[in-house]
């Protein structure tokens, strides 16, 4: 009897520590705005993250790459970095805990969450898939070179990179409301273009089998587009 208490207050206590803040997931949006009106926003999937700092009509800089958290330690490895392409490949470990709605990180700063990313449409996608002038979809072969892009309960950011050669190409993000069949970008940021900022794009979309995402409409250029986004995770 004295074996199975000491058991279930074992298993009791290995439950609290695991549901504790320190291990919670971080998917979903956390955003920080200081008193200059620069905004830095932290947007997670399951093991993916990306980091933007921004203020109106002006992009600064965003880094993004795969995450694991681990007794209250994230290890953190970028896969792109804007403004210090010597960080990509490095993996950098942040103390972090979690309280409420409050993000804290050791010698980085707090953030306040936004969302939880408990949408059907939340995830990691990467571009697989566009349609040419002819009709069909043209798959595109998988490659160090890629687009991807992170959804979370109300935002969005894409980036094109390379992390093998450590390229950024550019990026985009604000965010996006799904109503009536449509789904609708406002941007925020445009690290190609501060005048796009505020700018708002509707869209075709299916989610087919869970997992592809098919996307058609107008880019912010004004040209025809339809894409497929696959999952990433």
């Amino acid at each position: 009897m004295k074996t199975l208490f000491r058991f279930s207050c074992w298993m009791l206590g290995l439950g609290l520590l695991l549901s504790s803040p320190t291990f919670a997931q971080l998917k979903g949006t956390w955003q920080q705005k200081g008193d200059d009106g620069i905004i830095t926003s932290l947007i997670c999937s399951d093991d993916y993250l990306m980091m933007t700092r921004y203020k109106e009509k002006e992009f600064i800089y965003t880094e993004g790459g795969t995450y694991k958290i681990t007794n209250g330690t994230i290890a953190y490895k970028s896969e792109f970095n804007s403004a210090d392409t010597s960080r990509v490949g490095k993996t950098l470990n942040f103390k972090i805990t979690i309280s409420g709605k409050k993000l804290s990180v050791e010698n980085v700063g707090e953030w306040q969450q936004m969302d939880d990313g408990s949408t059907p449409a939340s995830a990691l996608y990467r571009i697989t898939g566009r349609m040419g002038n002819d009709g069909n979809i043209s798959p595109m072969q998988r490659g160090p070179r890629k687009t991807l892009k992170m959804l979370t309960g109300t935002r969005f950011q894409w980036a094109a990179i390379n992390p093998e050669t450590k390229q950024f190409s550019g990026t985009g993000g604000g965010t996006y409301v799904i109503k009536d069949g449509k789904y609708t970008e406002t941007i925020e940021f445009f690290s190609r273009d501060n005048s796009r900022v505020g700018a708002s794009l509707s869209f075709d979309y299916e989610l087919k089998d869970g997992k592809d995402w098919h996307h058609s409409g107008l880019s912010s250029a004004g040209a025809k587009i339809y894409e497929v986004w696959s999952k990433e995770q």
